[in-house]
C-alpha cells in the first residue's frame, strides 16, 4: 500500500494555527475597516434608530468576512456560525449578560454605591446598541472564533483559556479611564466567562449575545460607563462610593462585585465544558495518543 504524499512545506505553514490566526486576524481588521465605510455611506446619519441598520451592516459584514476565511482559508464549514440552535443559544446569552450585570448592579447599590435618581427617555438607549451589537460581534470573532479556538488547537485549552483571557484584559488597558484594575478584572471576569461559554457550545452565538447584552446592560440600562466610554442610561443614577466597590469612571465592570459574581459564573462554566469532554488536550499530547492507536 503506497504511503500518502505528505504535505508540502508552503501547506504545512499554511495549516499552521498561528500561521492562520496572522491571517484571520487581517482579515478581521481589513471587514472592520469595509464595514465601517459601508455603514456610513448606506447611513450617513446615525441618529435615532439608523443607529440600528448602521450597526446592522457592520455585524453582517464582520461575520461574512469570518465565513469567508473559514471557508477559503482553513478549507471547512463555519461550525462557529451554525444555525442549529443559533437562536436559543443567541437568546441564552442575551438573557445571561442581562441578568449577570443586573446582579452586578444590585450588590453595588446594596453597598449604597448605585442609586436611581430619576428615568430617562428610552431613546437614549439606541446609542448604546452600537456598544453592544459591534463589540459583542467583532470582538467575539477575534477572541474567541480566532485567537481562542487557534491558540487551543496547538497548545490545548488552558493555555488558550489564559492566553486569551489575559490578551483580552490587556488590550482593555487602552480604554478611556483604565487602570491596573480594570484590566485584571476584564480579564478575570469576561475573558473567562466568554472563553468557557464558547468553550461548551463551540459557537459563537451564545458569547456573542451575552457580550453584547452585558454591554447593552451596562450602558443603555443603567447609565454606568461602558469600558470607560460615558453613557447615558434608561436611568438616571448617582454612582459614588470607593472605586473597588463601583468601578470608577471604567464603569461597573471594573467592581469587585463585577470580579467575584462574574468570574464565579465562568468558573462553573468551565467545570461544565470539562465534564462535558470539552476541554482539548494540547497538539503534541494528541498526536502521541493518535500514534498509540494507530500503533
Amino acid at each position: 500500500m503506497n504511503e500518502p504524499t505528505p504535505p508540502g512545506l508552503a501547506v504545512r505553514i499554511l495549516r499552521f494555527p498561528m500561521t492562520r490566526l496572522v491571517i484571520g486576524i487581517a482579515v478581521m481588521i481589513a471587514a472592520g475597516i469595509v464595514a465601517t465605510y459601508l455603514s456610513r455611506m448606506i447611513v450617513p446619519s446615525r441618529v435615532g434608530v439608523s443607529v440600528i441598520p448602521a450597526v446592522a451592516i457592520v455585524a453582517i459584514v464582520l461575520i461574512a468576512a469570518y465565513i469567508a476565511f473559514t471557508a477559503l482559508i482553513e478549507r471547512r464549514g463555519v461550525a462557529e456560525f451554525s444555525g442549529r440552535g443559533a437562536f436559543v443559544e443567541l437568546l441564552a446569552g442575551l438573557a445571561i449578560g442581562v441578568v449577570l450585570f443586573s446582579i452586578v448592579v444590585g450588590v453595588i447599590a446594596l453597598a449604597g454605591g448605585y442609586r436611581v435618581v430619576g428615568i430617562n427617555s428610552a431613546a437614549v438607549m439606541l446609542p448604546v446598541v452600537g456598544l453592544g451589537i459591534v463589540p459583542g460581534v467583532g470582538e467575539e470573532i477575534v477572541f474567541r472564533g480566532l485567537f481562542f479556538r487557534l491558540v487551543e488547537e496547538w497548545l490545548g485549552s488552558w493555555a488558550a483559556l489564559i492566553l486569551s483571557a489575559a490578551l483580552f484584559g490587556a488590550l482593555h488597558l487602552g480604554n478611556p479611564n483604565a487602570s491596573l484594575l480594570a484590566g485584571v478584572a476584564i480579564a478575570l471576569e469576561a475573558g473567562v466567562m466568554l472563553a468557557a461559554i464558547f468553550m461548551i457550545t463551540r459557537r459563537l452565538w451564545a458569547a456573542i449575545g451575552l457580550h453584547a447584552a452585558w454591554n447593552f446592560a451596562q450602558g443603555g440600562i443603567y447609565g454606568i460607563p461602558v469600558s470607560g466610554q460615558a453613557t447615558t442610561g434608561l436611568l438616571q443614577a448617582r454612582i459614588e462610593g470607593p472605586e473597588l466597590l463601583t468601578g470608577g469612571a471604567f464603569g461597573g465592570e471594573a467592581s469587585l462585585p463585577a470580579i467575584i459574581v462574574c468570574t464565579a459564573f465562568g468558573i462553573a462554566l468551565i467545570v461544565i465544558a470539562q465534564r462535558r469532554g470539552q476541554v482539548i488536550a494540547p497538539s503534541w499530547v494528541r498526536n502521541r495518543q493518535r500514534a498509540a492507536l494507530q500503533s
